[in-house]
């Protein structure tokens, strides 16, 4: 890869640090693009060992590339993208990946096609992956960060994709069990401070 292609697509891949998600840090600090796509990684290397007969290193790319057409379009919340937002996220994609020499260009399409298709075993275990980091994101922020729609949406949000792996869908039910516990401790302070 040339110096000023490799600078431009840094310079693209950056504004993942500047992009906003909707879920919020255990800070009170919305949370970046990339914060989510690094963490993810970092995720599925940690179940590396859980999955032995699988491409891991493959899942890896998916969870540092799949959010790349955000640097353009921005974050929307899933429970808000359409067609239309997945077409324009598509079309940043391509022209972002315009500028990587043949073979990482078509090793990359491939990459993304996959993720898109989930018609492989790797595919499915990232998205997976991807909607439990996002609930896992959720339970570490503040409940106060949630809007209404969260408080069922954070109790089945990758309910579906965590079923056919049986170690997922162990954490999916700790997961949910921390969601239940902050929305139960919610209503109880609510309930104490309605009482003073």
């Amino acid at each position: 890869m040339d110096s000023k292609a490799l600078l431009e697509f840094l310079a693209i891949t950056e504004k993942l640090k500047c992009n906003l998600r909707h879920s919020w840090t255990s800070s009170m600090r919305q949370e970046s693009v990339a914060e989510h796509s690094w963490r993810l990684a970092v995720f599925s290397w940690l179940l590396r060992k859980d999955f032995p007969d699988y491409n891991m290193e493959k899942v890896l790319l998916m969870c540092l590339f799949h959010d790349l057409g955000e640097a353009v379009t921005g974050d929307i919340p899933t429970f808000l993208k359409n067609q239309e937002h997945e077409d324009n996220e598509t079309e940043a994609i391509n022209k972002i990946l315009g500028l990587l020499d043949v073979s990482d260009l078509e090793s990359m399409l491939s990459l993304f096609n996959e993720i898109r298709q989930q018609d492989t075993k790797e595919a499915r275990l990232f998205k997976a992956l991807d909607k439990l980091e996002a609930v896992i994101q959720h339970n570490e922020a503040p409940i106060s960060s949630w809007i209404p729609l969260e408080y069922e949406l954070n109790l089945t949000y990758g309910d579906e994709e965590s079923k056919g792996f049986p170690v997922l869908a162990d954490l999916r039910s700790e997961i949910r069990n921390i969601t239940q516990k902050m929305i139960s401790e919610s209503i109880v302070k609510k309930l104490e401070e309605q009482a003073e």
